[in-house]
């Protein structure tokens, strides 16, 4: 299969690289950056141009897997337009571009946080969208639009509602697993808002990936909740992560921020039922983790 993956130089992007051309797939990757390795075809520039996008997404194409978003809740905030410029905008123009050239296949890397603070309940597929930030909104926008074209044009689309994604080569995140990796490799302190009793799912990269496999083998259109399956406290986290880096991890409370969830509870049946099955728990996916932050030190890599 010959797979076009918009964001595939960033941190998951290169996980899904390496899967697919281990299992024999052709891969292009569209990123603003250029892809590490020269063995992989890439073509640079932003997806917000059409040009790019007609560059990337060739004729001979079979699917396209699109991970490229800005990410940052706290830029969401700050400048709304230019997100959703990137995060909806530029996935139009890749539907337009598949739908052109009559391909169909489309993986749209989504997250949990479209469906907004849901209390402490489970959130699955048919959890109601009420995004709190401009990020989960434009996440939710590109989904209705990857709806629209599984209905109007027979998209065979995946919706993969991520939770937060952790792993080997992360160094240039600034997600909260990031930072206890960084902290323990230089004794620093972590900020622990409040208690320290929100709960979040905290999924593999490697798990990701397989999810990300199955959205490209699926017959039909899919939405699936993907994450680990079991929520953990800031608490658990800096404890575990302290377990297998040999050190407890200095922490600091700090005020809780505004309007912060307590709690992130996720329910993967629907993906399991589709064959999807973590094969990472916190202690041995942190312990991957830290072993690349060990290696590699706490620079960006790739």
């Amino acid at each position: 299969m010959r797979v076009v993956i918009t964001g595939g130089s960033g941190f998951i992007g290169r996980h899904v690289v390496a899967a697919l051309r281990a299992r024999g797939d052709e891969v292009v990757v569209a990123d603003l950056r250029p892809f590490p390795s020269p063995e992989v075809r890439c073509v640079v520039g932003d997806l917000r141009d059409p040009a790019v996008v007609e560059h990337a997404v060739a004729p001979g194409t079979e699917a396209v897997v699109h991970l490229a978003a800005i990410t940052s809740v706290l830029a969401s905030t700050r400048d709304p337009h230019a997100v959703f410029q990137t995060n909806v905008d530029a996935t139009e123009l890749a539907l337009e571009r598949c739908r052109g050239l009559g391909l169909g296949r489309f993986v749209f890397a989504s997250t949990n946080a479209v469906a907004g603070n849901v209390g402490a309940g489970p959130i699955d597929e048919a959890t109601l969208p009420r995004p709190l930030t401009p990020y989960g909104a434009t996440k939710a926008a590109a989904e209705m639009l990857l709806s629209a074209y599984a209905e109007s044009y027979g998209f065979t689309t995946a919706v993969l509602r991520f939770t937060n994604v952790y792993g080997a080569g992360m160094q240039s995140k600034d997600s909260v697993v990031a930072r206890l990796m960084r902290c323990a490799l230089s004794d620093g302190v972590i900020e622990v808002y409040g208690d320290g009793e929100q709960r979040r799912d905290f999924v593999y990269v490697a798990d990701a990936v397989a999810a990300i496999e199955i959205g490209l083998g699926l017959a039909h259109p899919e939405t699936l909740t993907i994450g680990a399956g079991r929520s953990v406290s800031m608490n658990e986290l800096v404890a575990t992560a302290g377990e297998v880096c040999g050190a407890a991890i200095r922490t600091e409370h700090v005020a809780e921020k505004p309007g912060e969830m307590r709690a992130v509870v996720i329910d993967p049946r629907r993906a399991r039922a589709l064959g999807y099955a973590p094969a990472y728990d916190l202690h041995r996916g942190l312990a991957a983790t830290w072993e690349d932050f060990r290696v590699h030190g706490g620079g960006e890599t790739g």
